[in-house]
């Protein structure tokens, strides 16, 4: 991994780096200013290829991060940063995008932390709506753009109220007609917010029922001030994930049964559609109509034979989590 680059420094004979505000596994992020249009500062985002990939893999990886970087270009929604640039420099990739002020919602939890309240409903709610409307956006590209790595400290509270999700980090397009998606970085997101499927290494597959989990695990987190328990966690012990009510009762049914509806284990059972669970999450029409949210009642209605298959599909899941776990690369799905 190269070291982060130093204030002062200029990109691209431009952007010249002010601070780090962000770091991960895959390069940091960076605030910058840009020299064309001086006063105006921009978020960097720095990308380094896996160490341990041969070069053939660099240079596959470094098509497509232009080939996903001029799609990410192209999208323009109030929820999104604007990217408004893209290049390579010194073995590494940068996405150029408009900088975000204001705090991040780790930072609210935190502080909802500190006083010993919780966030308020509503207020989540709110934010649920936005991010919904966000994601709703991405997934309905041509061809669909996956998140993956919505987290509370991906997430932006403008001082205006605005709801703002960043880092494109881990960004997938999804590819027409293929069983699969290609990405251009490495790594697999936050645990705690990550469904089980996308740690299936070169075997997983993510769609958006993938960015319904992490949202769903956000907004749990959101609401309930607790972080919760990994899926991993939770396939080996199904009892982990404490109904948020039980935290925080002051929450409504529907809210809770939202998240969890959200957050099953099966991607089969959850909401298909991001506008799907928005309005089940937001109606209010009776909820006599939504699933189950007990995975125990939901398998005592299915027939032996399914039963069986969801079963097994899922084992098949699990056996990919531990040879990923187990495994000295980490290389995304």
């Amino acid at each position: 991994m190269l070291p982060p680059l130093q204030p002062d420094s200029i990109l691209r004979s431009r952007y010249r780096i002010i601070e780090i505000v962000g770091q991960g596994g895959m390069g940091s992020i960076y605030r910058a200013e840009d020299s064309r249009l001086l006063g105006r500062f921009c978020a960097i985002k720095e990308i380094q290829a896996d160490p341990a990939s041969s070069p053939q893999e660099q240079r596959q990886a470094r098509e497509q991060f232009y080939r996903e970087a001029s799609i990410l270009a192209r999208l323009d929604h109030p929820n999104l940063p604007k990217v408004s640039d893209f290049f390579d420099e010194g073995n590494r990739e940068f996405l150029v995008m408009d900088f975000v002020p204001g705090v991040d919602l780790r930072q609210k939890i935190e502080e909802a932390k500190s006083r010993g309240e919780f966030i308020p409903e509503q207020q989540v709610l709110d934010w649920a709506e936005q991010l919904c409307d966000a994601l709703a956006y991405l997934h309905s590209q041509d061809p669909p753009v996956l998140h993956r790595d919505i987290k509370p400290a991906n997430i932006k509270l403008t001082p205006d109220g605005l709801i703002k999700l960043v880092d494109f980090g881990l960004v997938k397009i999804m590819v027409p007609d293929d069983a699969r998606t290609i990405t251009i970085l490495q790594g697999r997101g936050t645990a705690l917010y990550t469904p089980l499927e996308q740690y299936g290494g070169d075997t997983g597959h993510t769609d958006p029922r993938s960015d319904i989990y992490s949202l769903g695990a956000t907004l749990y987190h959101l609401i309930t001030n607790q972080p919760p328990a990994e899926a991993k966690t939770r396939f080996l012990q199904p009892d982990a994930l404490i109904p948020p009510r039980e935290i925080n009762p002051q929450i409504s049914l529907r809210t809770e049964q939202a998240i969890l509806w959200a957050m099953e284990m099966h991607p089969d059972s959850r909401p298909p559609y991001v506008q799907t669970f928005r309005e089940a999450l937001l109606s209010t029409g009776p909820m006599g109509l939504w699933p189950s949210f007990e995975g125990q009642k939901r398998l005592a209605r299915i027939a032996p034979i399914n039963r069986v298959l969801a079963l097994l599909t899922l084992g098949l899941l699990v056996v990919s989590v531990l040879t990923t776990l187990f495994s000295p690369r980490l290389v995304a799905p």
